[in-house]
């Protein structure tokens, strides 16, 4: 049997508004934004002065998160159009860098109106794209450039990589073959300034295998650097620091990597790194609470069906795990025919949605779980809400709470 999944205590606020909250308000994320404002501090005193931290805002975009992490954070890292108007309403005058493939050339637009800061390039024609667009703006305004790469992986980080992004065949980045062609090409736009590099490998690694990345697109750039004559004083390795959901105390080394890039970054004294992490700063922030409907046996096994399902909170359905959580009981049964409870001392969280695929956790270890009482799970905070399927068989949407507001 695989163990369950070791469950992250619950702070006292979230608690305390979990177990508070109606039956009616339920299924609610639940933020504690206190908790997130001290995890992004704790980061930021981890990275040395030369390391600009960006927040990659694809991970969690309410504004209420973007306004808590942007005291401690260098700029936001945005990936559409949509992203991008919205971050900026919502954390105005904060320095943006707008990636991912496939812009349009009205997103590039609107970028360059709003004075973007950064553009990380995907493609030839991507750069070809922006230096059009870019020769219409006042006579002395440049546009900063990051050509993006697709580099190769170190083995040992796509051994332990959970998403590749990098080191094989995808839609992200130039390749490397292309190095000649981009350089020529921004020749040929001199409102295009290249600023530098960017490269975002791959996702959920350890801080032993992101430094091997890091190592490795610093030394691209530097080669590129010399082999042109140019100068590239920002390199952007991106993010992609895990978060492991069978362990969740067992967090990201911010220290070993903040000590790992301060080396690089004393060997190369003219260079300004980025990291530009998601997941690993939000995800332990946010809880998504809800309640048992029911509990039934289903061939030698049993279900809890709770309100919601993986249309709220997709994430264990994306990656394939089952989502730490824990039980608050309520002793409290308000109706007139019989309360279910389990018989077994595992029982499978299911949502309410028609597909077997609707799992939330399996064989959690909660003897006794009774109809009414709660389950809040753990880890919400990125790649939740925002990356699901909310309208499918068209039930509520979840409420929001943010805790501990400053």
């Amino acid at each position: 049997m695989t163990p369950p999944p070791v469950v992250p205590p619950l702070t006292g606020a979230v608690r305390e508004r979990a177990a508070y909250l109606a039956s009616d308000d339920l299924p609610a994320y639940v933020y504690d934004l206190a908790e997130l404002r001290a995890h992004a501090a704790a980061v930021r005193a981890a990275l040395p002065e030369r390391v600009e931290l960006y927040y990659a805002a694809k991970a969690n975009p309410e504004p209420e998160i973007l306004a808590a992490l942007a005291p401690h954070v260098d700029g936001f890292e945005v990936s559409s159009g949509g992203e991008l108007a919205h971050v900026r309403k919502a954390v105005r005058n904060r320095p943006l860098a707008f990636g991912g493939p496939g812009k349009t050339p009205a997103e590039l637009a609107t970028a360059l109106d709003l004075g973007v800061e950064r553009f990380h390039v995907e493609s030839e024609y991507e750069l070809r794209m922006l230096g059009h667009l870019a020769a219409r703006l006042a006579p002395g305004r440049t546009v900063p450039v990051l050509l993006r790469f697709n580099l190769p992986v170190p083995g040992a980080a796509l051994e332990g990589s959970s998403l590749a992004m990098g080191g094989r065949p995808t839609p992200f980045g130039l390749d490397p073959t292309q190095a000649d062609n981009a350089v020529r090409l921004l020749a040929d736009h001199p409102q295009l300034e290249l600023r530098g590099l960017h490269a975002h490998l791959a996702s959920g690694l350890d801080a032993a295998a992101q430094l091997a990345v890091a190592g490795e697109v610093v030394a691209f750039a530097v080669a590129l650097a010399a082999r042109y004559g140019v100068a590239l004083p920002e390199v952007n390795v991106g993010g992609g620091m895990n978060v492991d959901y069978t362990d969740p105390g067992v967090r990201f080394d911010w220290t070993a990597y903040g000590e790992g890039l301060a080396r690089l970054t004393a060997a190369h004294p003219s260079l300004l790194l980025r990291i530009e992490p998601g997941r690993a700063l939000t995800a332990y922030c946010g809880w998504y609470a809800t309640e048992v409907l029911d509990v039934k046996p289903s061939h030698g096994e049993e279900f809890a069906v709770l309100r919601g399902g993986t249309h709220h909170l997709r994430t264990p359905a994306t990656k394939g795990h089952d989502q730490p959580c824990t039980v608050l009981p309520v002793d409290r049964w308000p109706h007139p025919w019989p309360r279910p409870a389990a018989r077994q001392d595992h029982i499978t969280l299911t949502g309410q949605l028609c597909t077997p695929k609707d799992v939330l956790a399996r064989r959690v270890p909660a003897g006794g779980l009774r109809a009414g009482d709660r389950v809040v799970f753990a880890l919400a905070g990125a790649y939740a809400w925002n990356i699901s399927h909310h309208d499918f068989l068209m039930h509520p949407r979840p409420g929001f709470h943010f805790l501990g507001g400053a």
